[in-house]
């Protein structure tokens, strides 16, 4: 009996596809085009049959998908390594011989049963493009897949080239040909890249929106073309993990002389494990983490409406950015402890970081180093948030040394800019940087994209493969709110501040020289009544004397000399 979870998404989804309904058993059809529903176990595999394929039909791309468990796929009841392939998204190629008019292939769930996954078989003429028809790496003779492997910080997908059509009953052109017009180097690969709405990870939303991404005129329409790729170029692309958030990735090949194309078989992620018991989908965000950017906000808001006015707690929160982050990065390429104790580790430094340069204002008062420090911190951010923009995508910026030296220029312009008017530098980061650390904290809460401005750039730092990825980020409904809630809290945060300190002094004044001339005038004005204060190793002695007295023991009152005789 169908457990009743499975029976209850089917219903709320395909209820009103009846032509594309649920299939339990040993033999289903499918009809050129159509997604089918299939239930399938672990003891006997599923006989996949297509009839009726037209004569101009001279290869069809078999595919299926599940939402996170593997199904072995295989033209054989008796899978083996050249003939089957096991994963969550999986497909083969028929290509038909003369007359054929039937295909046949064999679907089995590994290690679950009632496990349900969606097929659908597309067709392709004579002159469209065969996916995977110039495999060398995979084990398939004709491999349309796209693997994927991702960790934390980047996703990897890798394909086989594709090879040109031709007519039944005959030979496909050589691979290892020439390059020239008349062979397969003439074939160009479009990247598409479709992102999972936010936050949702349940199977019925990856179902429906998988099948917007599987066939040519559907990926065009729906997917994000992030670049395109000629036969010269390595089919091996890095693109920036989104941990908790899905994405497909899909690859259209064209063939420029007919016209024509032909798509892979598309892959999903979610940068992160459904299954897992511990550290999965759910349980990204960790506890340290949730604290540290929680407190940082704190502190942050307070600092975008009220940080010029309290110009000491301002210099705390700039350095203790600034030192943590480099902090951070230095233990991370250094140790080899753990996340949590390295953010301690780094939250302990920024305190550190902070007090030294309140320290540093209160000895030598000198504005123009406490402004670089903050400028950098804003000029930081802003290079970010360009970089974050398609922009940072450009070729050229996978250079390191191009990359670096631009940044530092741009993180650079920022301070020298305002060096005429360090006041309103201050009252601008302050404002931006402040309100910033509100959408990390929402990040440690709710998954939003505006969050990787940051977290790309310490990728770079950290990951030196990171600098080949692709960094494209889903901009939807919780992003546009955090954007609309970031802007208005840094023009109300600045707007405040520049009102607030229209008429006051730029800076407060220099707290050692006050502290000097206050204690002259004590030493020279005899009227002072603080003049007549006791030193302070004086004071000590004193308190130290009534701690003493406390604890001795009363004497008895009255005569204690004896009586004369």
């Amino acid at each position: 009996m169908w457990p009743s979870g499975l029976l209850l998404i089917w219903g709320l989804v395909y209820r009103c596809e009846a032509s594309e309904s649920s299939t339990a058993g040993l033999l289903f059809e499918l009809s050129l085009g159509k997604f089918k529903n299939v239930l399938l176990n672990e003891t006997s595999p599923a006989e996949a049959v297509l009839r009726n394929i037209a004569s101009n039909v001279t290869v069809v791309i078999f595919q299926f998908h599940t939402h996170h468990k593997n199904v072995t796929i295989s033209f054989d009841k008796k899978p083996s390594t050249n003939n089957s392939g096991t994963g969550e998204d999986k497909g083969l190629v028929s290509i038909l011989q003369p007359q054929q008019t039937v295909c046949t292939w064999y679907l089995q769930a590994v290690d679950t049963n009632h496990l349900l996954s969606t097929a659908v078989s597309f067709p392709y003429a004579e002159r469209d493009p065969i996916p995977g028809g110039c495999n060398l790496e995979f084990d398939l003779d004709i491999d349309p897949n796209i693997y994927l492997e991702y960790n934390m910080a980047e996703t990897r997908i890798k394909f086989a080239p594709a090879n040109l059509g031709c007519m039944r009953g005959t030979s496909p052109p050589l691979c290892d040909s020439v390059a020239s017009w008349d062979s397969r180097w003439r074939l160009t690969y479009d990247i598409y890249q479709y992102f999972l709405p936010e936050n949702d990870l349940s199977e019925a939303s990856f179902v429906s929106h998988m099948r917007k991404m599987s066939e040519v005129q559907n990926i065009r329409a729906h997917g994000v073309k992030m670049m395109t790729l000629t036969s010269q170029d390595k089919t091996d692309l890095r693109f920036a993990s989104l941990p908790g958030q899905g994405v497909i990735y899909n690859v259209i090949v064209e063939d420029p002389l007919w016209n024509t194309s032909a798509a892979y078989v598309p892959v999903h992620t979610y940068a992160c494990s459904l299954s897992a018991l511990v550290d999965n989908c759910s349980s990204l965000k960790r506890l340290s983490t949730k604290i540290f950017f929680t407190a940082l906000a704190v502190l942050g808001l307070f600092i975008c409406f009220l940080g010029h006015r309290f110009w000491k707690t301002d210099l705390f929160f700039m350095g203790f950015i600034f030192m943590a982050f480099f902090f951070f990065i230095t233990i991370t390429r250094t140790s080899t402890l753990g996340y949590d104790v390295n953010l301690g580790l780094a939250a302990i430094a920024g305190v550190i970081g902070g007090l030294l340069l309140v320290a540093y204002w209160w000895r030598f008062g000198f504005v123009i180093l406490c402004m670089l420090i903050v400028g950098l911190v804003l000029g930081f951010l802003v290079t970010s948030t360009i970089f974050f923009t398609p922009l940072g995508n450009y070729k050229v910026f996978q250079d390191d040394a191009v990359f670096w030296v631009t940044f530092c220029c741009i993180a650079m312009i920022v301070p020298i800019v305002f060096v005429g008017c360090p006041r309103v530098l201050n009252i601008l980061t302050c404002g931006i940087i402040g309100s910033y650390t509100i959408v990390l904290a929402t990040a440690c809460y709710l998954y939003t994209s505006l969050s990787y401005i940051g977290i790309d750039l310490l990728r770079r730092i950290l990951n030196e493969d990171f600098r080949s990825t692709y960094t494209g980020v889903p901009f939807q409904r919780n992003d546009i709110i955090l954007l609309a809630v970031w802007a208005m809290l840094a023009i109300g945060g600045i707007t405040v501040q520049l009102r607030r300190e229209k008429h006051e002094a730029p800076f407060p004044p220099h707290p050692y020289r006050i502290w000097r001339l206050e204690r002259e005038r004590r030493i020279t004005n005899i009227l002072d009544p603080s003049h007549h204060v006791p030193p302070l190793k004086e004071r000590i002695h004193s308190k130290l004397s009534q701690v003493k007295d406390f604890f001795q023991k009363e004497q008895p009152a009255g005569e204690r000399t004896p009586l004369l005789l």
